[in-house]
């Protein structure tokens, strides 16, 4: 794979040079890019041809922008942290830039990572949803994010609380490869909670991100890395999201390149998964385990074939005990309290407490405040 590396600065530092000049944004670099050509020929155009794509006042700082010193500052900045081990800059004209992201309508011209590179050009599905999950849709992600790494899918997410958090985490459980793609420089976790996530994903995958170093979080920002998220991926998966959660962004920018959509129903009283159904109604694919997706991406994903599963990952888990069934049909998939499920058993308050630990270990339960809750279509999703 071909990327940039502090070895061939002289390749990059026209693009640095553009990425950094203030004013500049991404519809006139990209306008630039294909009225003018590469960085090193933009900076070498005279003002007057310049002027024929860009304001004046722009045009002016193009042509003086190999001598400014507050760009200088930043290039120098950037040297130092490219000589680091597992850092890397792609550019946009670079072989290892991912063809799904170089093809949608406005590609970052720049890609930071921290990781191996060579994630990025793997087969991924994106998996996001709100930063306030219930127990039960973090259960979902998380599960789900695992079985698709353990088919051998890259889950790609955006490292936010909720949702994201639990979706990377799954598929570093799975033993796959996990993309974060963040609202911030590389260097600059947000959430600082996740610092020690961000540091998995980085042995387990890549950090990536089109924003300069330092770059703190900004609300705009959040919406602008949406459109990456989607860009890598074959397909984006919403678990819960209110109907104005950042997620639906994401789902939008997906139907936008044409990238599969899936979305996971919910109780229609959870607030949370008001966003999945409105997807479903405007026709996301409903999604209740994890071969719904794979069937899914087949067409897509080509001549990708699911890594088979070992033995020592069969559904040993799913096979349930005549008395177990007996207290999961009890439960319901409400939250229920103990003693309600010893009434409507009739089993003593022993067993029902030793099934119920047994049940939680499996994962086939959660406790929830006031009792525990069956996680819907367990036998399903957890492969």
């Amino acid at each position: 794979m071909s990327v940039v590396s502090e070895k061939n600065w002289d390749q990059l530092e026209p693009w640095l040079r553009l990425f950094h000049l203030p004013g500049l944004g991404l519809k006139r670099f990209q306008l630039l890019l294909e009225h003018v050509g590469n960085p090193d020929q933009i900076l070498n155009r005279s003002l007057k041809a310049l002027l024929d794509v860009v304001p004046k006042t722009l045009a002016v700082r193009i042509a003086a922008c190999r001598h400014s010193s507050s760009i200088r500052e930043s290039l120098a900045l950037t040297q130092k942290w490219l000589a680091e081990p597992n850092h890397h800059i792609v550019c946009l004209d670079c072989p290892g830039y991912p063809e799904s992201l170089a093809t949608i309508a406005d590609p970052p011209p720049l890609l930071f990572i921290e990781g191996n590179p060579e994630h990025l050009l793997s087969p991924q599905i994106a998996i996001v949803g709100t930063r306030s999950p219930t127990p039960q849709g973090k259960n979902h992600a998380f599960r789900l994010a695992k079985a698709l790494a353990e088919s051998g899918l890259t889950v790609t997410s955006g490292l936010a609380r909720g949702i994201d958090g639990e979706a990377h985490q799954g598929a570093i459980e799975g033993h796959g490869v996990t993309i974060a793609v963040v609202a911030t420089g590389v260097d600059s976790i947000y959430p600082r909670s996740h610092k020690k996530l961000a540091e998995s994903i980085v042995d387990n995958g890549v950090l990536v991100s089109e924003f300069p170093l330092g770059t703190p979080p900004r609300p705009g920002h959040f919406p602008r890395r949406n459109r990456i998220i989607s860009g890598l991926s074959h397909g984006v998966l919403v678990v819960e999201a209110n109907t104005k959660s950042g997620s639906l962004i994401t789902a939008r920018c997906a139907n936008e390149q044409g990238r599969e959509v899936f979305a996971m129903p919910g109780p229609v009283n959870n607030p949370c998964t008001r966003g999945c159904h409105s997807l479903i109604r405007d026709g996301a694919t409903l999604v209740e385990n994890v071969e719904h997706i794979l069937q899914e991406l087949t067409g897509p994903l080509g001549c990708w074939k699911p890594v088979s599963q070992s033995a020592d990952n069969a559904d040993t888990n799913n096979q349930e005990s005549e008395i177990e069934k007996q207290v999961l049909n009890a439960m319901g998939f409400e939250v229920c309290h103990a003693d309600e499920v010893v009434l409507r058993t009739r089993l003593s308050s022993q067993i029902v407490a030793g099934l119920l630990l047994d049940l939680e270990l499996n994962g086939k339960i959660i406790t929830l405040p006031g009792g525990f809750m069956r996680v819907a279509n367990h036998s399903v999703i957890y492969r």
